[in-house]
């Protein structure tokens, strides 16, 4: 019987979710090969866990499904979701990953903050004038 493994990761408002099951290794992002992925800087955040992971990552075949959010957050949401379902396939990939960077396994929960009534920013007050 074959290991199937879902898990899921966060960053801001991207939300990734990965699917892992054993095979020859292919990875896929949305639909697309990792090799075609762009831009280069979140392919290779996305490779990260897989590097890390080293012969245990060509036994297995991942396909990450990702929706909102922008480039980078999709990239580092797809990061968290596959190291996840590899540290699971593998518990003794964990540690490593741990060890390495604690983002790998932790999500990232800073959100933005949401804007106050009559006002344009989050933070930023109206002007007041005393001339």
């Amino acid at each position: 019987m074959k290991k199937v493994i879902l898990t899921s990761g966060k960053r801001k408002r991207a939300v990734a979710r990965a699917h892992l099951k054993e095979g020859q290794g292919i990875v896929k992002v949305n639909n697309i090969n990792i090799e075609n992925f762009e831009p280069a800087i979140c392919k290779m955040k996305i490779l990260e866990p897989l590097i890390l992971a080293g012969e245990k990552a060509k036994k297995v075949n991942i396909s990450v499904n990702i929706i909102g959010g922008g480039v980078v957050g999709q990239a580092e949401a797809a990061r968290l979701a596959v190291a996840r379902a590899l540290a699971e396939y593998d518990k003794g990939l964990e540690s490593v990953y741990l060890e390495y960077d604690r983002n790998l396994l932790v999500a990232d929960v800073r959100r933005n903050e949401p804007h106050k009534p009559n006002r344009s920013k989050p933070r930023a007050k109206r002007q007041k004038s005393y001339r």
